[in-house]
This record gives structure tokens, C-alpha cells and sequence, in this order.
């Protein structure tokens, strides 16, 4: 006879955000081998970076230890913007077959990027991805598992210092279940895609994709 099954047996185990943060860079790599020459040298959404800086810092801390990255910091004095440029710098050098290389070699966050249960490698990785297709044009949908944890952590994390940029704002998702509240006396409300709410709040400038009484506070203080 067939084997009977409960309700519990046909349930999906849930997917760790260690494999969604997999499954993004995944997805980043297959975007970059379709780049052309130019394309890795356009301008990104990262003020002052092209995509392939974008790309060269997104992976620059994947092959740090712990005291490696400490190190960096204080060659930084201290500064998390002058430990990111330095790992520009350094890996900035890599022609993109190189990095490409180095991503697919490095799908599964490690060290820094493996922090808080991988929650740091989805955010850069989802971030830094929209970073590079939002000024070339190439718009994609985001799996609302992944679009979840990147609006909570963007707020808080941090390097993003998103708290600041939207604490006196309520943040509204249309096409998903998600909304913020303000963490002091509202002043206004922002409306828009969960992709553009996570690229707000990581200082993008993306506001003519909000809508909201709140889209004039939050304007100046993105980019």
C-alpha cells in the first residue's frame, strides 16, 4: 500500500536566508556575464562608482578573515566608507571575467558577508545588484522572500544608516504586505515597491518611483 502522509510531511522545509542570499548572488552573476565592455564601465547608482566598482566591492571582504577585515579598518582609520574604497581599489583591478569568477567561487557568503546568518550578504548582494541594473536599464522581479529581510535589516544595519533617513516617516509597500512606522512623531508617509522602499532607504535616489506626502522630506536626504 501507498504510504499515508500528514499535513506536516508535505511541508516545505523553510529556505534558510543563507540560500536566499545563494540564490541572489546567483542571479548577480548571470546578470554580469551578459554585460558588454561598456556596460562595466557605465555609471552605477553608487555615487561616483561604475558597475564594475559596484562588483569589485560587493566581493572585496569574501575572502577576509575576521582580523583581515579589522585590519582594513584601521588602514581606514576607522572609516567603514575608506575600508570600502580600499577593497575598490584592490579588486577594482580585476577585469570582469575575474570577478565574475571570484562570485561564482564565492555564491555562499563568508566572513563579513556571512554575518548575521547571511542577512548582510542578501542585503549588499540585492542592493548592489539593483545598483547596477537600475541605471542600465535591465529591471527584474525580486522574490518577496528576499525583498523581506532587506527592507528590515536596510533600516538597521549599520553601515546603510537607513534609520536615520526615514525615522520621522511611515514606509508603505504596494506590492507586498510590509509597512514601517516611524520611530519618532510622523511627518509623512512614502509609498512605492518593496525594490524602491530598500533602495530609499539605502540613500538611493529613487524618488520618482515614491509617491506620498513624505516623498519631499525623504528627496534631499537621498544620494
Amino acid at each position: 500500500m501507498c504510504p499515508s502522509w500528514t499535513e506536516a510531511d508535505r511541508r516545505v522545509p523553510p529556505v534558510s536566508v543563507m540560500d536566499l542570499a545563494r540564490d541572489e548572488r546567483a542571479e548577480f552573476a548571470d546578470l554580469l556575464e551578459g554585460l558588454s565592455p561598456e556596460q562595466w564601465e557605465a555609471p552605477s547608482l553608487c555615487a561616483g562608482w561604475t558597475v564594475r566598482e559596484v562588483v569589485a566591492h560587493a566581493i572585496s571582504y569574501d575572502e577576509l578573515s575576521w582580523s583581515e577585515v579589522g585590519r582594513r579598518l584601521v588602514r581606514a582609520g576607522g572609516n567603514p566608507d575608506g575600508a570600502n574604497a580600499l577593497g575598490v581599489d584592490e579588486y577594482g583591478r580585476r577585469t570582469p571575467d575575474e570577478l565574475v569568477a571570484l562570485l561564482r567561487a564565492h555564491l555562499t557568503p563568508r566572513g563579513l558577508t556571512a554575518a548575521m546568518g547571511g542577512r548582510i550578504g542578501l542585503v549588499d548582494g540585492l542592493i548592489h545588484q539593483q545598483d547596477v541594473r537600475r541605471p542600465l536599464g535591465l529591471p527584474r522581479s525580486i522574490p518577496e522572500e528576499r525583498l523581506r529581510p532587506a527592507l528590515t535589516l536596510a533600516l538597521f544595519a549599520p553601515p546603510i544608516r537607513g534609520v536615520l533617513r526615514v525615522h520621522d516617516l511611515r514606509l508603505e509597500a504596494t506590492d507586498i504586505a510590509w509597512s514601517s512606522g516611524p520611530l519618532t512623531r510622523r511627518r509623512g508617509t512614502v509609498r512605492g515597491t518593496a525594490e524602491a522602499l530598500v533602495m530609499a532607504i539605502a540613500g538611493r535616489r529613487v524618488a520618482d518611483d515614491l509617491e506620498g506626502d513624505g516623498v519631499p522630506l525623504l528627496a534631499p536626504r537621498l544620494g
